[in-house]
């Protein structure tokens, strides 16, 4: 059902946390799982620390594409940084999705740092019986 499109997702991430915070321009990948749970797909995304007004989703054609931006957390101003190892920035992943999907009823939910996106699967895409008619008699195959 899904296709990945980034071969070179580890030395992306690599690559993210030499160079920094992601931009528009440049943003940083995040981790995902996909699943198929009865008759739809599920794709969970982390990206804890966003507000659920900083996602954008987005689908054209089959392909999807979701940002976050992480804003940094507003501070007294005699506040002192310690130690900061939470990534700021724009994070990206683009997925194509099979053609079998519905992409026209995608329900998105936030709860907790994960967007979990549900994409129903097609009526085609599902198991169905056909009839085969010869002569008088009717024989049905199942799948």
């Amino acid at each position: 059902m899904l296709m990945r499109t980034d071969p070179f997702r580890e030395l992306d991430r690599l690559a993210q946390q030499l160079m920094g915070p992601g931009t528009w321009s440049r943003p940083s990948p995040m981790p995902m799982d996909a699943y198929r749970e009865g008759d739809q797909y599920v794709v969970a995304f982390d990206i804890p620390g966003v507000s659920a007004d900083a996602i954008d989703i987005d689908v054209e054609r089959n392909l999807l594409t979701v940002k976050a931006e992480r804003r940094p957390a507003t501070k007294a101003d005699d506040a002192q940084t310690e130690l900061s190892e939470r990534p700021l920035g724009v994070f990206s992943r683009q997925i194509v999705l099979a053609d079998t999907l519905d992409t026209e009823h995608i329900q998105a939910d936030y709860d907790a740092g994960v967007l979990t996106l549900r994409i129903p699967i097609t009526e085609r895409a599902k198991p169905r019986k056909i009839s085969i008619g010869a002569g008088a008699g009717r024989k049905e195959i199942s799948d």
